[in-house]
């Protein structure tokens, strides 16, 4: 089985966050991710983090005005220097956590002039993320435009090819097998069918993005492939309880 993480952005929102930390240590999580912290004081997160021994893993860069339909900036021209002030941002939170990953969410964005304003950006992250934290490394991630309509990166081809292009060393392929389902119709094929290992995994089930239990994906399957292969990262799960979060937890011991 691998090292499992728990999605305190969306499981045990019965507590408030700060309770969240010990809540997912106890029902066996070894490490957790944050979707968006940034409304909350970091130096508050990292206590509950050390006291529940629960590191964090992977936060977001901002995400904007969600509830507006923002979903990021990296890959959206003219708002460059937002992306690069929201992107120092989240390295302040990532340092101030010790999270090991920081997700760079691309944005609602189409065609040539986003793909190259993209990729700019990512450059620009990749150096800047070095230079301050040479530890952190930055992902990138295919999202199915079913669930957000209009997403920049939506297709596992593409994102490889930035990979290559950029060809940065602290730059990975974050690899949600929900999402995966979702756009290629065959999650464990389409890892198969990966030329570059992912460095960070996330699972929910499919449909309905619930628990990791039944549905389209065989995740007792998914977990042994990962275990075959040597993958020695992350498993976070991110995905919303179809009730109290410790009622659902049953796939965590198979």
């Amino acid at each position: 089985m691998p090292r499992l993480a728990a999605n305190l952005s969306l499981l045990f929102t019965e507590r408030p966050l700060i309770d969240r930390f010990g809540a997912a240590r106890a029902a066996g999580f070894a490490g957790c991710e944050l979707l968006f912290p940034y409304d909350h004081a970091a130096d508050d997160l990292a206590r509950a983090a050390e006291a529940a021994a629960l590191p964090v893993v992977l936060i977001n860069t901002p995400g904007g005005d969600w509830a507006g339909g923002e979903r990021g900036q990296a890959a959206i021209p003219g708002a460059e220097a937002r992306f690069r002030a929201e992107f120092q941002q989240a390295l302040v939170m990532a340092e101030a956590l010790g999270a090991e990953f920081v997700h760079v969410l691309a944005g609602l964005a189409d065609g040539t002039a986003a793909r190259a304003t993209y990729l700019d950006n990512l450059r620009w992250a990749a150096r800047e993320a070095a230079e301050r934290l040479p530890d952190l490394r930055l992902t990138i991630e295919p999202i199915n435009r079913h669930d957000m309509p209009g997403y920049f990166l939506s297709d596992f081809n593409a994102a490889e090819a930035i990979l290559a292009e950029i060809d940065a060393p602290n730059l990975g392929l974050q690899f949600d097998a929900y999402h995966a389902q979702r756009i290629t119709g065959d999650a464990r094929a389409a890892w198969a069918g990966l030329a570059r290992r992912p460095v960070h995994v996330q699972v929910a089930g499919v449909p309905g993005r619930h628990e990791p239990l039944g549905g389209d994906i065989d995740y007792p399957a998914m977990f042994a492939l990962l275990d075959a292969e040597g993958y020695a990262g992350w498993v976070s799960a991110e995905y919303h309880p179809e009730g109290r979060t410790e009622d659902g937890l049953g796939w965590l011991t198979g």
